[in-house]
């Protein structure tokens, strides 16, 4: 009998990982980075809990670094079998795991810096450039709906999730015996609330069911809601002469404000702004997401045709790409009606800090957090209501106005999750939740089990019969 081991993104919401064992075959479902405090991403350089050469091929089901940002270490330690993953995301991947590549080849070099003048041992970046170029290699991308051999035993099949562009839910088939098992792993579900993405596809059958918790505890703001405030605050904006700044994660999040800027521009409520997405990665994910504009839902794929060519570019004409370090640069001296999207998404690094230390300290500037803030970030701090902003050894003083739009989230809340599970017919799969805090997994566990299901926690290395 087949079975299936959790190994990741079970104490919490990152490290993705669940190996899958027949007795012909062994496949790896995602392989995330661990992220969050410096202790807690310690955890990605440790070996590998598995028999790289007994891995037959790798499953992921979006290009999000806490699902996918472990595969270039993986082939640094020996892996040469096949990716499998839809299109979009293959495409997403080289974008973001080059770019994670020169982060952890940055951070290695500065911190061999400090040992070398500490005397300690030098450190190796936890993948190379070489690395991601490996990697690249083996990526297959698939169709959604189309279900493949790969291996002996096992099939596979992407349905869409609707939570950034190409992610999955992933349909495993496994051959035992003669009869066939089906586990399905929801990914991370999209809100159905968001633009320019479908709804995620309904699953109907399944004998064992990994579902995403991140915001099994809550319910999101309404989207018209958001978007209302949205648009009251260009307007205050525009009547005081401030900049708009919004920190923006640079895949799915940034499409999005572009999208919905592009509405208000339509309307014609951005008369006196210019908008900039500054952010080399942000701009090479959106050209992405114009080359895979099939996926998009039909309302708003409809909407985008009122620009010349559909594109989000001709949507927004007013949007301009900061691509080098000088045109960045240039921003800085504008100091009325500009709206900029820049990273990082929680201001911890990225672009968006040296537009802070330019526009924080005035009084008619605005600043649009639209994203999750974690606990002991700089973004967080600013929602917090923090007076200063700490850059090295500079501090700047906050008088901008800090507003948080609630309903952006390209998670599914609890509702959506428990509407999407309600589709499996009965018997019930076993059901198992993952990818959430601790009071997000109990509170939906609950529900669950209120509704009839046999829901269940699982604990890191746990291993189950499919």
């Amino acid at each position: 009998m087949a079975k299936l081991t959790f190994m990741g993104a079970i104490k919490g919401v990152t490290g993705s990982a669940y190996l899958i064992e027949t007795e012909d075959s062994t496949v790896l479902l995602e392989c995330g980075l661990v992220q969050g405090s410096w202790d807690d991403e310690k955890a990605n350089e440790l070996p590998f809990s598995f028999d790289i050469q007994k891995l037959d091929a790798v499953i992921l089901s979006h290009a999000h670094l806490d699902h996918s940002g472990r595969i270039p270490k993986l082939v640094a330690e020996g892996y040469s079998g096949p990716v499998y993953m839809t299109y979009p995301t293959r495409e997403l991947l080289e974008i973001m795991h080059k770019d994670a590549a020169s982060l952890e080849q940055r951070d290695a070099e500065w911190e061999n810096k400090r040992r070398r003048r500490s005397g300690k041992p030098e450190i190796e970046p936890l993948f190379t450039m070489e690395d991601v170029e490996n990697a690249l290699k083996l990526y297959d991308g698939i169709t959604y709906g189309h279900r493949k051999q790969i291996t002996q035993s096992i099939d596979v099949c992407f349905r869409d999730a609707g939570h950034i562009l190409g992610s999955a839910i992933v349909e495993i088939f496994i051959q035992d015996g003669n009869k066939e098992r089906k586990l399905v792993f929801s990914g991370d579900l999209g809100n159905s609330d968001v633009a320019l993405l479908r709804d995620p596809e309904i699953v109907e059958d399944a004998d064992v069911l990994l579902l995403e918790s991140t915001y099994g505890d809550r319910e999101h703001r309404p989207m018209n809601e958001t978007l209302n405030e949205l648009e009251e605050i260009i307007i205050e904006a525009s009547k005081n002469g401030g900049n708009i700044l919004i920190p923006a994660f640079a895949v799915g999040r940034s499409q999005e404000i572009i999208f919905h800027l592009g509405e208000l521009y339509q309307k014609g409520v951005l008369q006196k702004q210019a908008v900039y997405l500054d952010s080399p990665m942000a701009i090479a994910a959106t050209e992405v997401y114009h080359r895979f504009q099939d996926v998009f839902n039909r309302d708003d794929s409809a909407t985008l045709r009122q620009g010349k060519t559909g594109s989000l570019h001709t949507f927004l004409p007013i949007l301009r790409y900061s691509r080098s370090t000088a045109e960045s640069i240039a921003l800085n001296r504008i100091e009325a009606g500009a709206i900029i999207i820049a990273g990082s998404g929680m201001c911890n690094g990225g672009r968006i800090r040296h537009h802070f230390k330019h526009n924080l300290w005035r009084r008619n500037a605005h600043v649009i957090i639209v994203g999750f803030q974690a606990a002991g970030t700089p973004g967080r701090a600013l929602v917090d209501g923090a007076k200063t902003f700490h850059m090295g050894d500079d501090e700047i003083a906050v008088k901008a106005t800090i507003h948080t739009l609630g309903g952006f989230s390209a998670h599914a809340s609890q509702s959506q999750l428990l509407d999407w599970a309600s589709h499996f017919k009965k018997p019930h799969p076993g059901l198992y939740l993952v990818h959430g805090e601790s009071d997000a997994k109990v509170a939906l566990r609950d529900r669950f089990m209120n509704d009839g299901w046999d829901a269940e926690i699982p604990y890191e290395g746990q291993r189950i019969s499919i």
